[in-house]
């Protein structure tokens, strides 16, 4: 300020406050908070401008609501609603596993998804602004999601590029993996050992389609055949995204809602075929002893985490988009239900699928067995006093089989081993747990295989699988391209190609001939604990650093209602132990279980669990470091100031507004002198209603936590101070209620 100006005048001087002033004070009209000016009585109706972080900043909007929350849906719903969902149904209890798993979407998943739907609606910045603005030490969060979104996007296209290379051979029947491949050996045709020890589908995905080598150590070389694939997807990915919101928000009208009519149509055609009711059933019927056990408790809480895809960024970007008075409690619940009720559907798709095969498996089993017995039979191995006068071995049903079985185990109780005979029971073969690729590529084509029309539902299924990735990975890029483009005047269109083009020289790791190791790789140790430790910090900095009663209190002046008292107890309480208790639970799994993976050996035509080398272990605990690295970097740096906090990149017509606002002041120093209690004090923000905190009627202390409470300063000043970030709310002297 010039230091001729009125109000320094009249500091210097000293000069007393008239009974004049004191009468305007008393007759001070009421303000109101959120208009942004103050009415001063007799001052020519001039106004006092305050800092207000504008709706109208410049800053891209969903064309509507409905494209707004099938992107939070497409991102939210991937394939592991489809192949790790019911998985973990399967393994932990049929039935009795949706219980932990609702309980904990109700405490964890919601609350957690509002909270980064909220700031980032309310601060309209990427996931690396928002942790600036929230806490700067802090601001190593969006750092950390946003290397974790890369990793994941690197992996994750590639399992879109499989689902790609088995779209385009599904055009052809019969399907190429129906039938294992005859090998010619001069004038002798005999079928391939390899495909013949396993099977059929099993051969095709792992000699046809990954060609894999049988260690992680032997490279093999590029898979062409995956790499063109690989390169199919980041196209796709590319054209979706190029545009921002503006193009991605149009391909989530089609991803994100073809997905549900192949999961119908699939419903009403498994629910058609033989044995589909045993799959449901077997899915329904609960083990309650199972909920008792705390691995299901912490598998339940991980598929939350991450059904949801908190902390990738993605959902932050996304709300950042929306306008600020929107309802995010409203998404928050409403996507929530949606992903839950999702995964029950394509559980109930699943066992469908997988009760019919697991019957056409069962009696494949019935006719083998059943012809080594009369080969026992002939051979006068066995008795035919043994067997039941009613069997009939041309049409030999499952009963028949396990009576006859349970007679000749009983009889030749000493030499049964030596018979070899299966028991070819039906809940043997949906015990079998199959998930992820196994189940996608290798359980559910193999189950299509029986299909009239094979070909036509192996495109739409993996059609479908294409579509869900999609929408994850538009999630994805969103989450890395949108802090970027608002830190840095980079134009959307290059950013994004040089982001899928770094994207795919990178994913070449996962197309070698070893490549799908890297994969199983990447997706056990890049995401899991890092992003756990990135929710963690997320919900303590509101919560605590920050301040639950501050936050719920912006809530309210954001949504116009006050949200549910049960959330505040959530956020600064429950959540946080539920994620402290996921961190330790996780960390004592990996410290357990021994680092390695399932290899798929050709002499054996199987899979082997391998133990990583050592240069494969230490690239897996790379994985968790690069990821968790910014977090104590920029702590670091931002505690000895050794670069800035961040927390004042503002958008550009905020800083129009402030400069604005700045060169007015000069014209308002007197307006400010009169509201001012004593000369040279700062005029005191305008009165408006508190938050009260739950449980008592004490006012929110406006100075006790505020987003830079990293470094100990307050947003009071803001008001005046136009260098200095605005808050989540305005800075205001809040009342009690009276």
């Amino acid at each position: 300020m010039p230091k001729n100006s009125k109000v320094t005048q009249r500091e210097q001087s000293h000069e007393h406050v008239t009974e004049s002033v004191a009468d305007l004070l008393a007759h001070e009209e009421p303000l109101d908070y959120k208009s942004s000016s103050l009415n001063v009585d007799g001052a020519a109706g001039k106004k006092v401008p305050q800092l207000e972080v504008p709706e109208s900043d410049g800053r891209p909007a969903w064309n509507s609501k409905l494209q707004y929350i099938l992107a939070q849906v497409g991102f939210s719903v991937g394939l592991g609603n489809v192949w790790r969902f019911p998985y973990l149904c399967q393994k932990n209890g049929g039935g009795a596993y949706l219980v932990p798993y609702f309980i904990l979407l109700l405490i964890i998943g919601i609350p957690l998804f509002f909270l980064e739907l909220a700031v980032g609606q309310k601060i309209r910045r990427g996931s690396i602004g928002v942790w600036n603005y929230v806490c700067p030490r802090l601001g190593g969060i969006g750092v950390s999601s946003l290397m974790v979104c890369g990793f994941v996007g690197l992996y994750y296209n590639v399992i879109i590029g499989w689902s790609i290379f088995y779209f385009f051979q599904s055009f052809q029947y019969p399907l190429p993996w129906s039938d294992c491949p005859i090998r010619k050996n001069g004038t002798l045709a005999i079928v391939e050992p390899e495909c013949d020890k396993s099977s059929a589908t099993t051969y095709f995905w792992y000699r046809q389609t990954l060609n894999t080598t049988s260690t992680i150590a032997e490279s093999g070389g590029l898979n062409v055949k995956m790499t063109l694939s690989l390169l199919a997807a980041w196209i796709i990915v590319c054209l979706a995204v190029i545009k921002g919101i503006a193009s991605s928000g149009k391909v989530m009208y089609f991803s994100s809602l073809f997905p549900y009519l192949v999961l119908f149509c699939f419903l009403v055609r498994g629910l058609m075929l033989k044995g589909s009711v045993d799959g449901i059933a077997h899915m329904f019927t609960p083990k309650l002893e199972k909920m008792l056990e705390p691995q299901v408790w912490r598998e339940a809480a991980t598929q939350v985490f991450f059904a949801l895809g908190l902390g990738f960024g993605g959902v932050i970007a996304f709300s950042s988009y929306n306008k600020i008075d929107n309802n995010c409690h409203f998404d928050a619940v409403l996507v929530s239900f949606i992903n839950f009720f999702t995964s029950i559907l394509a559980t109930l798709v699943v066992f469908a699928v997988l009760g019919f095969k697991a019957n056409i498996m069962n009696e494949k089993c019935v006719v083998e067995n059943a012809e080594k017995i009369l080969g026992y039979l002939n051979s006068n191995v066995l008795s035919h006093d043994l067997i039941p006068p009613h069997v009939n071995f041309s049409h030999l049903t499952t009963a028949d089989y396990a009576e006859m079985y349970g007679v000749i185990k009983t009889v030749k109780e000493g030499g049964f081993d030596q018979l070899g005979l299966d028991p070819c029971v039906l809940e043997d073969e949906l015990n079998k747990a199959v998930q992820g690729t196994g189940l996608a590529f290798i359980a559910f084509t193999e189950a299509m295989t029986h299909f009239p029309a094979s070909p036509f539902w192996s495109v739409m299924f993996f059609f479908m699988l294409i579509n869900l990735g999609l929408g994850s990975m538009i999630g994805t890029m969103t989450g890395i391209t949108t802090p970027i483009l608002d830190a840095y005047k980079v134009q959307k269109e290059i950013l994004t190609v040089c982001c899928c083009v770094v994207a795919f020289l990178c994913g070449l790791l996962f197309v070698q001939r070893s490549g799908n190791y890297f994969v199983t790789m990447f997706d056990d140790y890049s995401a899991g604990l890092p992003l756990t430790v990135v929710v963690i910090l997320e919900n303590v900095s509101v919560a605590w650093i920050y301040g639950t009663k501050s936050f719920m209190r912006d809530l309210e002046d954001m949504l116009g209602f006050r949200p549910y008292v049960i959330y505040f107890y959530l956020w600064k309480y429950v959540s946080p132990i539920c994620l402290i208790v996921l961190i330790s639970a996780s960390i004592i799994e990996m410290s357990v279980s021994p680092p390695g993976y399932n290899a798929w050996v050709q002499e054996l035509a199987q899979e082997r669990f391998q133990s990583y080398p050592p240069w494969a272990l230490a690239m897996c605990f790379a994985l968790i470091v690069v990821a968790m690295l910014p977090l104590p970097i920029v702590f670091v740096a931002r505690h000895f100031n050794l670069v800035s906090d961040g927390s004042n990149k503002l958008s550009v017509s905020y800083r129009k507004t402030i400069m604005k606002d700045i060169s007015s002041l000069e014209e308002q120093d007197e307006a400010r002198f009169i509201l001012s209690a004593r000369p040279g004090e700062a005029p005191s923000a305008p009165a408006r209603r508190a938050y009260l905190a739950p449980g008592g009627s004490k006012a929110l202390d406006p100075n006790s936590l505020s987003p830079n409470s990293c470094y100990g300063t307050s947003y009071q000043n803001a008001a005046i101070s136009p260098t200095t970030p605005t808050p989540l709310t305005s800075p205001a002297t809040p009342e009690s209620d009276s």
